[in-house]
């Protein structure tokens, strides 16, 4: 009933604007995750190893801060609504690309530029959203803004379970362009942040945005920190599971399917629930609370046999996980400077994003050269690190929850 009462409360230009920026960062996820669930039949195709497949999402992740910079900008300058449009546009054309690639060095040349177009979303989205909804509720319109992500990876899970065995890993990536057409709905429902027009006319040149920037070099420095344990905790938790489910249990696409589906939905469900609950008890508290309770989750997650109680293990890891990740869109936002709000978030965001890029990479060549092929012991202290980092790092800011977002000046 309180889901319904956020969104009764909404007008309908508030409505459509978020539709649009949940659809946005959703299709992006689900473009992503296309790759995750393809990457065993990556290697077939080009007779190579899986750390070499997981290069192409290193090159995706340390890719990212270029699109958040370029697009941040854009959207600063230009306006949260069109960048958004040009941003979705250039992942889809990417991702359609990628399913045409003759060669690894040209499929890896396309995610690289994939991650550019995917980096820009997720600031200039939540810039658009957060500058347009009321304040009241952000919480929980943060927590269901950021599972967006786990929709799409629900999504690539479920398109992955039913027509990857009909259309294969090229088909996959043809079905990801789809989210092009996401922009017609963008162009005639959703108006431009109320918050961008108000301050266009007081902001000055890139000349004061820079300044802003530099003022707050402090705080930027700790969000990128922060997100780079972020990043770490859901990708070191996410990326490599579905190829442990294949490679460990030899399970087949659907029952990695029906398992990711179930750990989707915890992570949909957490994000929701810690970000409603951030507003009772504090952005930080809530992200602490979430990411310690993911390392009692670990022998449940990682070494359970039957389907069952490893769906139940992933269920409970992502809903912690995903559940920290869902104060983020906010708690971001709140500490941004307004001026270059469509830039600040998303960069620091995106940093963090290149500063654990190789996270999949490192885990897999551990598992290859340390652990004999084993994933458990790797994605477990792979969670006993980052959540204790992820507590520590956030402990140590600031919050400023409920700050004014409606104008940009």
């Amino acid at each position: 009933m309180e889901f319904v009462g956020h969104f009764r409360r909404l007008t309908p230009v508030q409505r459509n604007t978020f539709v649009a920026c949940f659809l946005g960062w959703s299709l992006d996820a689900f473009d992503f995750f296309i790759l995750i669930f393809c990457v065993n039949a990556l290697a077939a195709q080009f007779q190579t190893k899986v750390s070499a497949i997981t290069e192409a999402i290193f090159l995706t992740l340390a890719m990212r801060p270029v699109g958040a910079i370029l697009f941040g900008w854009m959207a600063d300058r230009f306006g949260r609504r069109p960048t958004l449009m040009v941003d979705i546009i250039a992942y889809s054309v990417f991702e359609l690309a990628s399913a045409f690639a003759p060669s690894l060095k040209f499929f890896l040349i396309m995610r690289a530029f994939f991650g550019i177009a995917m980096g820009g979303e997720w600031g200039v989205g939540a810039a658009l959203a957060f500058e347009t909804l009321p304040a009241e509720g952000r919480g929980f319109f943060s927590g269901l803004l950021q599972e967006g992500y786990v929709v799409g990876n629900l999504l690539a899970a479920a398109v992955y379970g039913t027509l990857f065995p009909i259309v294969g890993w090229r088909g996959m990536f043809v079905i990801g362009a789809l989210p092009a057409f996401l922009v017609i709905y963008i162009r005639t429902k959703v108006d431009e942040s109320p918050a961008w027009l108000q301050g266009r006319a007081a902001r000055a040149t890139e000349h004061h945005a820079g300044k802003d920037v530099f003022a707050y070099l402090g705080s930027f420095l700790f969000l990128v920190v922060l997100m780079f344990g972020f990043n770490s905790f859901s990708h070191g938790t996410q990326d490599l599971y579905p190829t442990f489910l294949e490679r460990n249990h030899l399970f087949g696409p659907q029952t990695v399917r029906t398992v990711s589906m179930v750990g989707s939905i915890g992570a949909l469900l957490g994000g929701i629930f810690f970000g409603t609950w951030s507003e009772r008890i504090g952005r930080r508290r809530a992200i602490v609370v979430a990411a310690l309770l993911a390392i009692p989750v670990i022998p449940l997650w990682a070494y359970s046999h039957t389907v069952a109680m490893l769906a139940l293990g992933g269920f409970l890891m992502q809903f912690m996980v995903q559940g920290a990740w869902g104060v983020i869109p906010a708690h971001l936002n709140e500490l941004s400077p307004p001026a270059v709000r469509g830039t600040f978030p998303g960069f620091a965001y995106q940093l963090g994003n290149l500063f654990s890029s190789r996270n999949a990479v490192m885990q897999a060549k551990l598992v290859e050269r340390r652990f004999g092929g084993s994933f458990p012991p790797v994605l477990s202290w792979t969670v006993v690190v980052i959540a204790s980092l992820v507590a520590v790092v956030t402990l140590s800011g600031k919050e400023r929850r409920g700050v004014n977002l409606s104008n940009t000046a």
